[in-house]
């Protein structure tokens, strides 16, 4: 252990918060100290312990002022640790129960004892990254408080935030091989990145059959009108579904049949119920509701985009093979499914969003009893999918998305969130996630929106947000010992994801191939195959 050396002395006390006159002489002299972690004392976001009682308190300097010829820190409080019997700090705990009394003294941590409170204890965990000042000390996030609480990683375009979640997902998998996570990848980001640890399913090959949408899913598919037009369409859209669904070979010994029923049934059988109510009608009723249902339906049969999911062929129960499939049920060395969504129309790509993620937590609620299989489900993109009310009031997918938030630890899916706008979250989204990485943010709205979201003792970090680096983040929450400022790991070139900005100074210096590209292009374009 170092010689311990005075660096400063407590002259207030709040809370959650130090102040401390800082010594300059101190702090100098130690700027050449072989230990990196001692040498950074007295910077922005150095570590220093100050003796209360017998317990060491620790805390992170958050920025210095100078005040009548006097150097003073707000430093945050952090957590507590015992005192080993060569004074350093062991047994490190999250939270203060107290607090130095004014006067009292704060040294520099060292290397070794910043480790023992970030680089995770005998618990689970991954390490990230290395912590920021330092140039060693590995960062560490707890494996079961991070998945099982929800989690949200945020940052501005460009700043790694689809290589970081990649990352964490790698270190995930290699933790637990037989883990079990749905990755909702909007714009066929990921499928390089998990080509060895995932199945990549799209347009080819998801056969989603289109009867396990539930009444709301349909009503986003089939239903174009608004208003009172569309009221009436929802109610002879859920006559005509139950009636079609109740039809079905596969209601027999049911007994009563929903709207909601996840069973399968034809495609003509709808289109037929929909005529049978048409004939029904009185003649003070319109018959454009209907046709204007039935024009949509047949528009949908008939677009080869939506064949992923309105094909003819899915009328055959395959529940249990679609749900073992996106699943990963068995594994089979391939943990990670990615839904690559960036073939799907957008007219119907929040229903597919909204039907995946029901079917995740759905499946979480009916097998309460059996063998516990604890699913993760990636979605990223989130803004797009569970917005705040300002911006969409009427989300099948948004309700999915929250309820799972709010309840799916119960049943053990966890929610990851991954945007670059937390700030279009629908309210109280990032409040549902025990841990937030956030990387650098340079719109003010989604600084504050994260900061209103970030738990006690990490919001000072949030001053830095603005200045990272690229592969920087802070972590804050239940998933690390404390709130953190971390240089994440680069991840090797063959597990990125395909986000890299394209390099203008290179790409705008090549010619030719223009004439052939254009062809393969089109003939991709038109046939509709990536």
């Amino acid at each position: 252990m170092h010689e311990e050396q005075v660096i400063g002395e407590v002259v207030g006390v709040t809370a959650g918060a130090l102040r401390l006159r800082i010594d300059i002489a101190a702090t100098a002299s130690l700027k050449d100290n072989p230990d990196p972690v001692i040498a950074a004392s007295g910077t922005l976001g150095s570590l220093v312990k100050v003796l209360s009682a017998d317990r060491w308190v620790v805390a992170t300097l958050r920025g210095i002022t100078w005040q009548d010829n006097v150097a003073i820190a707000e430093v945050d409080l952090v957590g507590e640790a015992g005192i080993a019997d060569d004074r350093s700090i062991m047994r490190f705990s999250r939270g203060v129960g107290t607090y130095p009394r004014a006067g009292s003294f704060a040294y520099p941590m060292s290397s070794p004892e910043s480790a023992r409170v970030f680089s995770g204890d005998d618990r689970p965990h991954i390490q990230v990254g290395v912590v920021y000042p330092t140039a060693s000390v590995r960062a560490a996030v707890f494996f079961d408080t991070f998945l099982s609480k929800n989690f949200a990683i945020v940052g501005s375009t460009g700043t790694g935030k689809s290589t970081s979640t990649a990352l964490i997902l790698h270190r995930i998998i290699e933790k637990a091989p037989e883990g079990h996570v749905v990755m909702i990848d909007p714009h066929g980001e990921y499928a390089k990145a998990f080509a060895n640890t995932g199945i990549v399913f799209n347009v080819e090959n998801l056969q989603l059959p289109y009867w396990l949408l539930n009444f709301e899913e349909h009503c986003e598919v089939l239903l174009t009108s608004e208003g009172s037009a569309r009221d009436m369409d929802r109610d002879i859209l859920a006559r005509c579904l139950q009636m079609a669904r109740s039809k079905s070979v596969y209601a027999e010994g049911l007994g009563a049949v929903t709207t909601d029923t996840p069973i399968p049934y034809t495609l003509s059988s709808l289109a037929d119920a929909l005529q049978a109510e048409m004939g029904k009608m009185s003649e003070a009723q319109n018959a454009t509701n209907y046709m204007r249902i039935r024009g949509k339906l047949d528009q949908v049969m008939r677009d080869p985009r939506q064949q992923f999911m309105f094909d003819r062929r899915y009328s055959n129960d395959t529940m249990a093979d679609f749900i073992a499939r996106m699943l990963r049920l068995p594994v089979d060395g391939k943990p990670i499914s990615v839904i690559d969504l960036s073939g799907v129309p957008t007219s119907i790509v929040s229903a597919v969003v909204s039907v995946l993620s029901r079917i995740v937590f759905d499946f979480a609620v009916w097998s309460r009893g059996e063998r516990r299989r604890p699913v993760v489900l990636i979605c990223e993109e989130a803004h797009r999918y569970i917005p705040n009310r300002t911006i969409s009031t009427r989300s099948s997918v948004r309700d999915v998305l929250e309820r799972i938030a709010k309840e799916g630890r119960k049943y053990g899916v966890s929610l990851g969130l991954v945007t670059q706008r937390p700030s279009d979250l629908a309210e109280g989204a990032l409040s549902q996630c025990g841990t937030i990485i956030s990387l650098r943010l340079n719109n003010e709205r989604d600084q504050d929106f994260v900061k209103a979201a970030l738990p006690e003792g990490g919001k000072s970090l949030l001053e830095a947000i603005p200045a990272l680096r690229n592969r920087e983040c802070i972590i804050s929450g239940e998933g690390v010992p404390a709130p953190i400022r971390v240089r994440l790991d680069e991840l090797e070139p063959a597990k990125r994801p395909m986000s890299d900005d394209p390099v203008f100074s290179e790409l705008w210096v090549k010619t030719g191939d223009d004439s052939d590209m254009l062809d393969r292009v089109i003939t991709r374009w038109r046939q509709n195959v990536r």
